[in-house]
């Protein structure tokens, strides 16, 4: 018998907020997390434009020996963990006793990489690289030192699906505990941010050149969008079997209902209407439920002309005569990458958690696909029971999660 897989804890450490209750304001409010950063400008970036994050120091917080093998987008996840295994009513002792998993969604490590090939390149000996380089540069950085940190026995691995890593984390690890393979699993996305990891993307012109108002520069769905914004951080949710947190008392905040995933099987890097609509159809019928049944829809829209298109076209073509209320929350957060179907997930349960809607902020002008959508543009009072997370990536790759509150 196929198993229930329940959410019994969340944390985040993200541009619009470091903790849970941080981020809940944000989202209320439409606050922006987007600005500009000075040192893309003097390395001749097409655009200055990200989200701006804390970097977090874990010096007094983590013993030297497990700091050291922690990339950026670690430390962000390290901290977005814990406050998830806290709201789990979960502590490092209790994996010690009993197995549970990580799959965490991540594709690049960038700086140890490049700092590691310019000691090599000027100093010419190996030594000088540091033990920690490697364990830093690996995709599946995250995963591996947040296995040994928590001293996790389960399944170990990362997961590395372009924009859809997060997402494809979690819809894994739902797979693996519905068929009964796992009891509970860590599952999350990390993103890096700093200017190396995103030069391959503003080379290709993907990001916006609203350098005059940062905050406005992220638009998704709005006529006048020109491109994403890269922005980051980590989030986690911790996922276990239905009888597993009523065994041990937890606090059960919601279900995993469908996860859906296609590929587009067509342009690398441009996306189409097909893929998504498969993906959202096939986490409905996993789900057993009918369009009309979702109360809201996380968009995935990242603010760039043909992706914000096509999304919405997919979107219509599915949910025509139901007026789901749809929002993209990065017109607040930038695109979050390979942490954004993770962190999309809490900032939804978020809203469901409060009764309310966050906003599609800076949708000004619809254009002739996006005017077909009910999308969100102020703050909404609204009882939201399930939701839909859309998330695509390069390749093709397409991730929909649809979770119910409990």
């Amino acid at each position: 018998m196929e198993r229930r897989v329940v959410i019994t804890g969340m944390g985040v450490y993200s541009v619009i907020g470091k903790n849970l209750q941080e981020v809940k304001d944000s989202l209320y409010q439409g606050k922006s997390g987007i600005g500009i950063d000075p040192e893309r400008e003097a390395m001749g970036f097409r655009s200055y434009l990200t989200g701006l994050i804390e970097k977090p120091t874990l010096k007094g917080i983590l013993p030297r020996r497990q700091r050291i093998g922690l990339a950026e987008q670690g430390k962000y996840a390290y901290l977005a963990t814990m406050e998830a295994v806290g709201n789990a009513g979960l502590d490092v002792s209790w994996f010690q006793d009993h197995e549970a998993g990580i799959l965490y969604g991540n594709d690049s490590s960038a700086v140890p990489i490049i700092e590691a090939a310019d000691i090599l390149r000027a100093r010419k000996e190996t030594a000088l690289i540091g033990s920690g380089s490697i364990f830093q540069s690996m995709n599946s950085t995250v995963s591996m030192n947040l296995s040994v940190i928590l001293k996790l026995k389960g399944v170990n691995f990362t997961l590395s699906g372009a924009c859809a890593s997060g997402s494809h984390a979690i819809g894994v690890g739902y797979m693996f505990i519905k068929q009964g393979l796992q009891d509970m699993i860590v599952c999350g996305g990390a993103q890096e941010v700093n200017a190396l990891s995103m030069g391959s993307f503003d080379a290709i012109a993907a990001f916006s050149t609203h350098h005059d108002e940062p905050t406005k520069a992220s638009r998704p769905f709005d006529r006048d969008r020109d491109g994403l914004i890269p922005s980051g951080g980590a989030a986690t949710i911790i996922i276990e079997s239905y009888e597993s947190a009523v065994k041990r008392g937890a606090p059960i905040i919601a279900e995993i209902l469908g996860y859906g995933f296609s590929s587009n099987g067509e342009h690398i890097s441009v996306p189409n209407v097909d893929g998504p609509v498969r993906s959202i159809k096939r986490s409905l019928e996993q789900a057993g439920l009918k369009p009309e049944e979702i109360d809201y829809l996380n968009a995935h829209a990242t603010s760039t002309p043909v992706g914000d298109s096509n999304e919405a076209q997919a979107i219509h073509q599915v949910f025509k005569g139901t007026n789901v209320p749809v929002s993209s929350t990065k017109g607040m957060t930038g695109h979050e990458m390979w942490m954004g179907g993770a962190s999309e997930v809490i900032y939804s349960m978020l809203m469901a958690q409060n009764n309310f809607i966050a906003p599609n902020i800076n949708f000004e002008n619809p254009d002739e696909h996006s005017a077909k959508l009910n999308i969100v543009t102020k703050t909404r009072e609204a009882t939201i029971d399930t939701f839909i997370s859309n998330s695509f990536g390069f390749g093709g790759t397409n991730s929909t999660l649809i979770v119910k509150k409990l």
